[in-house]
């Protein structure tokens, strides 16, 4: 069963940085993260939940929504089985609980939650003006 563990979520001050990791498990004997797509999303307060940022480093994918195109950046350490989400210019809008998912086809800004496989428990960002 894969499981997957997001971290670096806390407060920062609008203009800021941070940089959340997701450490993932459980992949089948010969395969690691980078093999399948990994979405990060975030809800934020009163929201649907929203995918901000996909990649898939197997076959180059690498997808941004409007919201995080130019401020966030999707990374994979194979090695260490992590994803990152570099997030640069943080607004009070990107207040949110952050999650870290993955699927078993192709990478898909587009993709909807209810099509996902794996759920990590979300690390919460709150950024302040």
């Amino acid at each position: 069963e894969v499981q997957l563990v997001e971290s670096g979520g806390g407060l920062v001050q609008a203009g800021g940085s941070l940089r959340l990791s997701c450490v993932a498990s459980g992949f089948p004997s010969g395969r690691t993260v980078g093999d399948y797509a990994v979405t990060w999303f975030r809800r934020a307060p009163g929201k649907e939940r929203e995918a901000v940022s996909c990649s898939r480093e197997v076959d180059g994918t690498t997808y941004n929504s409007r919201s995080a195109k130019g401020r966030f950046t999707i990374t994979t350490d194979n090695v260490k089985n992590t994803v990152y989400l570099q997030m640069n210019n943080l607004m009070p809008e990107d207040t949110a609980v952050y999650y870290c998912t993955v699927t078993l086809v192709q990478c898909d800004i587009a993709i909807i939650p209810g099509a996902v496989n794996y759920w990590g428990r979300g690390t919460q960002v709150t950024i302040f003006s």
